[in-house]
């Protein structure tokens, strides 16, 4: 990881560039599986079709609606995900694609065409049975290719603490993998507008020589996403720090209080932090 010094330089304005303006609907028209190699990604905003409309068009397009509310709420802008249209990926480097999630065998062979040497996943269960996909039967077709490699390296979804958490391990798998088979590496997570882009950026960064707010640039005008870079910032500091802790002692006076809850740690979307004082 040759490429930490440069967190130090880092201005500040992109970790709170989206509290500085107010975030717009975007319908993503990327790569689809079977696509040959392309950069190009458009941003439609058209009108668009009620969701027991798209329900009734395109099976599966409820749990797509939904899954796409949950990200708008989580990542603080209106993204969209349709699932039912199948994956799409976009190329960061000539050997680097950020995309969504593999559903069938079938998008295995799309990506060996486009010289995809190593599939790296970071869905966790819930994320694959919620859109019924078969991870095992993809990694069972990776290993009768034997010309490519899938891996799984898991981060909960909307979750900027346990991606903070598991990105030095993540990093460290990702470019032993990268090393070991070469060719292009195809990171995703379902939607590949959060967990997959992050990662993608956390190895320009670490690993590639990329200045932060660089890659960060390039990457957005290949796929625009909202990958974590507070996560990304804090991740560092824990490599450069040594992941050291300090005990640190809290007071309130009067002793009148039942109980005590720490506010301003990010601890995991959909979660609480509490002492238990």
């Amino acid at each position: 990881m040759n490429c930490l010094q440069h967190l130090l330089k880092e201005p500040p304005i992109l970790a709170g560039s989206r509290s500085m303006r107010r975030p717009s609907p975007l319908n993503l028209a990327m790569v689809r599986g079977g696509s040959r190699r392309s950069n190009t990604v458009k941003t439609a905003s058209g009108t668009s079709t009620s969701s027991a409309e798209n329900s009734a068009l395109e099976p599966g397009a409820d749990k797509s609606d939904t899954y796409s509310t949950n990200m708008t709420q989580a990542m603080g802008a209106v993204l969209t995900y349709r699932h039912e249209l199948g994956m799409n990926y976009n190329f960061i480097c000539p050997d680097l694609i950020v995309g969504s999630c593999l559903q069938s065998p079938s998008d295995v062979d799309k990506l060996r065409e486009i010289g995809v040497k190593t599939v790296f996943c970071l869905q966790q269960d819930p994320d694959l049975e919620y859109f019924g996909v078969d991870i095992g039967a993809i990694q069972d077709y990776c290993l009768e290719c034997k010309d490519i490699e899938h891996c799984r390296e898991e981060v909960r979804d909307f979750d900027a603490f346990d991606l903070r958490l598991r990105l030095p391990a993540v990093i460290s798998k990702l470019y032993k993998l990268a090393s070991h088979n070469g060719g292009v590496t195809y990171i995703h997570c379902t939607a590949g507008l959060g967990r997959a882009p992050a990662v993608a950026l956390a190895y320009m960064f670490w690993i590639l020589g990329y200045n932060l707010n660089e890659g960060h640039q390039l990457l957005q005008s290949k796929r625009p996403s909202f990958p974590k870079l507070e996560a990304i910032k804090l991740a560092t500091a824990d490599i450069l720090t040594g992941l050291s802790k300090n005990c640190i002692t809290l007071k309130w006076k009067n002793g009148s209080c039942s109980s005590v809850e720490i506010s301003g740690l990010d601890i995991g979307w959909g979660q609480e932090n509490s002492p238990g004082i």
